[in-house]
């Protein structure tokens, strides 16, 4: 963004315009009593050679460590192409594209990402995204409840192997509008959940809705089509969580079971979506033809003018924006158009075929990190179920000590699960994305040993080999 400065007497000027003795008489509605003051820990202005110095050492100390963490935001490789299309001014600079006329290119980008959207879940509607998969799948839980006539009931049976991230929103969402929210336990040998486990929350209740994640935040591949008919024989509506860059190679949502889901959520950070800190992301979600009314934010729908010519236009904006509050599905303001913007550019510049390379070579590099680090004894896998790019390993030491030290050796080892599992202590996440090459995952394997050695006071006369 350009710098534009204002002096002082730019300043006295334009409030001498307006009539204002002082920049304080703009806010004076506001009670001295919630004014902040003087911003004591905000250093003086400086030069903008001191600050661009400041802020290289700033990001210097960052470093460039190898990330082998995923828990639902991953490493992958982003096309240049991708962000240089993306930040060109006719994308970067638009935002929601209220006047047709002047916004069919946004307009038909959005469109080609629902068409991908559907593609991908087997679904046949998708919305122009949503914030993150988190919020995702709050709405979704929301427009499960309405939607769903068949049953008198306000609970959602959420499976505990969804990411916590995701159960804590929908908590945090859902609950002060009375959804009551249920929580299914996972498998300890497997990592999955089982139908039984979906059962002994259930008991005889009626379900608004049964929450699936394929794969589950361990990684864990969940036996979808017997969790889908199960939760169509209670009358529940079927919410599916998903990995976009997964469905390459997965069954999607509209598959699952007899009758496949009825909603499919997730988040599109793994198309083109850099990590940058934790955002901003993008949510995707589709459903059925039949709910498509009771969709959160908006669709972009494709339509002919009165030459016969093609065109794209809003359509379906069930927001408060646009109709009586009273009869909006969602506040949900406006999608995350940028990343949606660079999601959709990277899908086309990988293509289907692109798109399922991706994935296999996820599958096959965590395959291959796991096999590393199980060769360190005491280092073994937590659970049976076959997985896709993630798997959870129980260490020999405290997890929490032994990132710490892997970090001080610029290498991020993986989520900590024994902060939201606490029963699984000590035990981590770890995920290898395409990105990771042989040379990467043998520096952590080496690197690691050498941390557990030390952590569990063994000796380690001769440096670990790994085949």
């Amino acid at each position: 963004m350009p710098f534009i400065p204002h002096t002082d007497e730019d300043i006295a000027a334009m409030l001498a315009a307006i009539g204002v003795d002082s920049i304080d008489a703009l806010f004076d509605e506001i009670p001295p009593g919630l004014r902040i003051g003087e911003l004591a820990a905000i250093p003086a202005g400086l030069a903008e050679m001191d600050i661009a110095r400041l802020m290289q050492s700033r990001a210097r100390e960052d470093g460039q460590p190898l990330c082998f963490i995923g828990a639902g935001a991953y490493d992958h490789h982003i096309p240049a192409a991708v962000w240089q299309i993306a930040t060109r001014g006719e994308f970067y600079s638009a935002y929601t594209p209220y006047q047709a006329e002047a916004s069919q290119g946004t307009l038909q980008l959005l469109f080609e990402f629902q068409s991908m959207m559907t593609a991908l879940t087997g679904l046949e509607v998708s919305n122009a995204s949503m914030y993150d998969g988190a919020s995702a799948l709050a709405e979704a839980v929301l427009m499960a409840v309405r939607a769903n006539r068949k049953v008198q009931s306000n609970r959602v049976l959420v499976p505990r192997a969804l990411h916590p991230a995701y159960r804590r929103v929908v908590k945090a969402i859902c609950e002060p509008q009375g959804i009551e929210i249920l929580e299914a336990g996972f498998d300890r040998a497997g990592g999955h959940t089982p139908v039984e486990a979906l059962e002994a929350v259930a008991g005889d209740s009626q379900l608004a809705a049964v929450v699936i994640n394929q794969p589950n935040f361990f990684g864990v591949l969940e036996e979808v089509d017997e969790l889908t008919d199960w939760a169509r024989v209670r009358g529940a509506l079927v919410i599916g969580v998903v990995n976009p860059v997964a469905l390459a190679v997965l069954k999607p949502p509209g598959d699952w079971g007899t009758d496949g889901a009825d909603i499919a959520c997730g988040e599109a950070q793994p198309l083109g979506i850099p990590l940058a800190s934790g955002g901003p992301y993008a949510g995707l979600l589709c459903c059925k033809k039949d709910l498509v009314r009771q969709m959160p934010g908006r669709i972009v729908g494709r339509t002919l003018d009165l030459d016969g010519k093609p065109g794209f236009t809003l359509t379906l904006q069930a927001r408060e924006q646009h109709i009586r509050r009273s009869k909006a599905t969602s506040n949900i303001c406006t999608n995350q158009g940028l990343l949606v913007t660079a999601a959709t550019i990277h899908l086309a510049i990988l293509g289907a075929q692109g798109l399922e390379r991706v994935a296999a070579s996820c599958h096959a590099n965590t395959g291959r990190l796991v096999d590393l680090l199980t060769a360190i004894p005491g280092v073994e896998p937590l659970f049976g179920h076959q997985v896709f790019h993630e798997r959870a390993l129980r260490l020999p030491a405290p997890a929490a000590d032994i990132l710490r030290s892997l970090a001080a050796h610029s290498i991020l080892g993986g989520f900590d699960l024994g902060l939201d599992y606490p029963e699984l202590d000590p035990a981590i996440l770890v995920c290898a994305t395409e990105l990771r090459t042989e040379e990467e995952m043998q520096a952590y394997a080496t690197k690691l040993a050498r941390v557990i050695a030390t952590r569990t006071q063994a000796r380690c006369p001769v440096e670990p080999k790994f085949s």
